[in-house]
């Protein structure tokens, strides 16, 4: 066992290493500049007709609103990705794997906008009414490349037993340790939480997401607030770790145990990517069935689903465990018990776990809910739906598993499987990326200027 393992971790950091990074930072930077840097140009008008008009209606066939949307595709990236995710960065890769996931972050809302474009644009209506689409569609109906569409299925199809695992064996970790729950009785509890979330499909997982996922994201955020308030006189130090040590290695210290240049990329790159989702295509599956007058319209969630994600949500649980010391406190074995220790220090030894841990419980089960629901559809779309629930039956089951299982080695499974459809979805993206520009250079040119002058004929 130990030999698998460590050709595990092996084969994970080659991945993970110099081939993904030229993938995903090289994709994302020809998708920035083919697009004409619009995630940075356009950010506050993204701003302005996502969050800003939250509540409005929008025009266009559809399953679900546009913030049904993004708050489902949201909740598979926020919670654990965020809580647990970002400790296990740093204490495999230190402090200067946070550097990287804001490269990473950055560079992938093109890539993200670019996504849920094209599934926008080749999404389908099923036999039950409801608009499907993703990587899987717009690989085979953009480019006809029907074995690279079926690889995306079946890899993403796959890979969420493991994400799955992620999760749950997270929020038993925290649980175990916060307040001596077993982690096989945690793993039950979000069974038959998890099962009658999933079983009304995507209306009501949409219809859960809006309401739950807005109050914990801000609640989340108030909380480590608090944390870094009372540890900012460490703040300054904590820059120069993450700036200075994301080019230059870093020895042990405390329970850290020392991280090189190679470690800081991998882990804040695969990090990044896992919590925001740029370059996996799932959040397009779910932003696909959003009513959407343009594609690009919908694509601005994307834009603003991965500032929410990583740029506020991954940078305040990193600076709550950096600025109050619990990286240097907390083993690498027990990277999940980072933010609890942090939060301590602001809300005492018994307040503080059980706050993480709460947030951490619904957390997971809205974002288990989401991918089981991607899940289902890639094995809808390549075997038909009595196979969907086949496999819904074994992402419940690996519920189970996931509570019990090991933190860093779940970890690294994720990374192989998730690599599996990456690679074919990006590629597939940057041979479509004339389409996107296309779409984009008629929404900044042709729909927001018919979309101004009727703004004007009303108001006159």
């Amino acid at each position: 066992m130990d030999v698998i393992l460590n050709a595990i971790t092996e084969f994970s950091a080659f991945i993970w290493g110099y081939p993904m990074m030229i993938l995903l930072l090289g994709g994302g930077l020809f998708l920035t500049i083919r697009l004409g840097f619009f995630q940075v140009l356009f950010f506050p008008h993204a701003l302005k007709h996502t969050i800003g008009k939250v509540f409005k209606k929008e025009k266009g066939d559809g399953t679900i609103s546009p913030f049904q949307a993004f708050a489902s595709a949201l909740a598979s990236t926020a919670g654990a990705t965020n809580i647990v995710g970002v400790p296990v960065a740093i204490a495999f890769g230190g402090p200067g794997a946070i550097f990287w996931m804001w490269v990473v972050s950055i560079i992938g809302m093109s890539t993200k906008f670019s996504e849920i474009v094209l599934g926008i644009k080749y999404r389908e209506e099923d036999k039950n009414g409801v608009y499907v689409g993703g990587p899987m569609y717009y690989i085979r109906k953009g480019l006809g490349w029907k074995f690279a569409s079926s690889l995306f299925a079946f890899g993403l199809m796959i890979e969420i037993i493991p994400s799955v695992m992620v999760q749950t064996n997270s929020i038993s970790t925290l649980s175990e340790s916060s307040f001596g729950l077993p982690t096989w009785l945690t793993g039950v509890i979000l069974i038959i939480l998890i099962t009658a979330v999933v079983l009304g499909g995507i209306r009501r997982i949409g219809a859960v997401a809006e309401k739950i996922v807005p109050f914990m994201v801000l609640t989340y955020i108030a909380g480590a607030i608090g944390v870094m308030i009372i540890n900012i006189e460490e703040f300054p130090n904590v820059m120069s770790l993450i700036f200075v040590h994301a080019f230059q290695p870093i020895s042990a210290a405390g329970g850290f145990a020392g991280a090189g240049f190679a470690a800081a990329v991998r882990w804040g790159l695969a990090r990044g990517l896992y919590s925001n989702e740029a370059g996996m295509g799932t959040a397009s599956i779910a932003h696909s069935a959003a009513h959407t007058p343009h594609p690009c319209r919908q694509g601005l969630w994307g834009i603003f689903s991965v500032f929410i994600d990583t740029i506020v949500l991954c940078t305040v649980t990193a600076f709550t465990v950096l600025l109050s010391g619990a990286w240097k406190d907390v083993k690498p074995s027990n990277a999940a018990d980072m933010v609890s220790d942090a939060f301590s220090g602001l809300m005492g030894p018994t307040w503080g776990p059980i706050f993480v841990s709460s947030l951490l419980l619904i957390f997971v089960i809205s974002t288990i809910g989401v991918l089981v629901f991607y899940g289902e559809k890639q094995a809808e779309y390549l075997f038909g739906i009595p196979f969907s629930r086949v496999m819904r039956l074994i992402y419940i089951l690996s519920i189970f598993v996931g509570a019990i299982g090991g933190l860093q080695f779940v970890w690294e499974l994720v990374d192989i499987t998730l690599a599996l459809f990456v690679i074919p979805n990006v590629i597939a993206i940057l041979f479509l990326s004339k389409e996107v520009k296309e779409l984009t250079d008629d929404y900044k040119y042709n729909f927001l200027k018919q979309a101004q002058t009727k703004d004007k004929g009303i108001s006159s």
